[in-house]
């Protein structure tokens, strides 16, 4: 993917998760390829709530938010391939499996999340992700969605 324009901005990505702060952690998708993948970028500002309690003085994000976000990507993406289906599925996270944290992710950090469909069986999606700071990877992991309703 190398489109760079803008997809999604934040209030398209309301429209389509339920999630809103502060747990909504995906600020706008920059590329798009329905049933195929997605780019979405975070970016990651002092003033987050967690920063107060997760080390203090060194402000690193949670892994399992960067794993969160990478989930609520995957949910974009899902809802992007299925179009106006109703009721519209809410996608909750299943599964994370070959989680690798490879370097802090820390306040004024740019995170770009890429998302590859490796496989969709039975209503269940089968994320390849990778998250990644000024082109250096800082985590990937292989992430499961499953419709948990209607939203």
């Amino acid at each position: 993917m190398t489109n760079n324009a803008i997809v999604m901005d934040a209030m398209q990505i309301m429209e389509t998760l339920p999630h809103r702060y502060p747990f909504l952690l995906i600020d706008k998708i920059t590329a798009c390829e329905p049933g195929e993948s997605i780019t979405a970028v975070k970016n990651v500002s002092i003033n987050e709530p967690f920063f107060q309690g997760h080390f203090p003085g060194k402000p690193v994000m949670p892994g399992v938010l960067i794993i969160e976000a990478m989930a609520q990507a995957g949910g974009v993406l899902s809802h992007v391939t299925l179009g106006d289906v109703d009721p519209k599925p809410l996608f909750v996270l299943a599964g994370v499996n070959n989680a690798r944290f490879r370097r802090f992710v820390s306040a004024g950090d740019q995170l770009v999340i890429d998302i590859n469909v490796e496989k969709v069986k039975r209503g269940i999606w089968f994320y390849k992700c990778t998250a990644t700071v000024g082109g250096a990877l800082a985590v990937a992991a292989d992430v499961t969605c499953t419709p948990g309703g209607s939203s």
